[in-house]
């Protein structure tokens, strides 16, 4: 059975055709992941939705517990993850109400940890490619038939938060040649890849973050009109993306960690090796 977690807001899994609809608290060895994942059935594919925030959006970027979200979509046995974000635009043809689906990040928040690795335990996973191409085509070609403007590859800065952009970081990271800028898809993306779940995001542009000249600055009010209208844009893409993803996974992301630990097995702590069991016990 293929399993397919969604990472986003908290009505995602408000969708048509959803069936046997449940929620699931999970244990991590990371601590408690953002809520109780909500399970269900899409024709013959389990879903598992997850909101970033909380329901109610209770976590900052900051404070979300990235690692128990990952852990726990491994746990209930997600192979692939569709983030789906909001962002602020730093194009000027990426306009308010369009979707991007990201291929690479660039990492500028400060203190999160972003592995599973430690403790005792040392590896490295390749991440020059961030974004599994595969599924990343499978979401193009989705929002392509669910009618949206879709742009395919770009660039996504991820920053701290919970402020948005001075103007002058804005206009830095424009320079920078970047396309849209959020607080939440690192270290998400990164923690995917250690998973060996194949990551891709549909980012949903929002406003033109502060460093449109034209454009008034960026306000709660406009990026949740705009979200509200994106929902259902959203739902579409996913219920078209999810028979279109293929049970048999030919990309990099299904055997990340092969080859990516360094610690002779023999010197790691037993605590380390059980937390860890579920992402390194085969190769163990």
């Amino acid at each position: 059975m293929k399993v397919v977690g969604v990472i986003g807001g908290s009505g995602l899994y408000e969708m048509e055709g959803l069936t046997d609809v449940k929620s699931i608290k999970v244990e991590t060895p990371f601590g408690a992941p953002s809520d109780e994942y909500v399970t269900g059935m899409l024709g013959d594919v389990k879903m598992l939705f997850l909101p970033r925030h909380g329901r109610g959006h209770r976590f900052t970027p900051s404070e979300v517990n990235y690692r128990a979200n990952i852990y726990g979509m491994k746990k209930l046995g997600a192979e692939w993850i569709i983030s789906v974000s909001a962002v602020g635009s730093m194009k000027e043809e990426i306009k308010p109400g369009h979707i991007v689906i990201v291929d690479q990040f660039f990492d500028r928040t400060k203190g999160r940890p972003s592995s599973f690795y430690g403790n005792g335990v040392v590896g490295h996973v390749e991440f020059a490619d961030p974004v599994c191409p595969d599924l990343a085509n499978v979401l193009y070609g989705a929002a392509k038939e669910a009618g949206a403007i879709v742009h395919k590859g770009g660039t996504y800065i991820c920053i701290e938060g919970p402020q948005f952009s001075t103007r002058a970081e804005s206009k830095i990271y424009r320079s920078w040649g970047v396309d849209v800028i959020g607080m939440t898809n690192i270290p998400e993306a990164k923690l995917a890849r250690e998973a060996e779940i194949c990551y891709a995001t549909v980012a949903l542009s929002t406003d033109y973050d502060c460093w449109h000249e034209t454009e008034e600055s960026v306000t709660i009010e406009a990026i949740v009109a705009i979200i509200k209208a994106n929902v259902a844009t959203a739902k579409d893409i996913i219920r078209k993306a999810v028979p279109a993803i293929t049970g048999a996974r030919g990309c990099k992301c299904a055997t990340a960690l092969k080859y990516a630990t360094m610690t002779d097995p023999k010197t790691i702590p037993a605590k380390t090796r059980e937390d860890l069991d579920l992402l390194l016990g085969k190769y163990l």
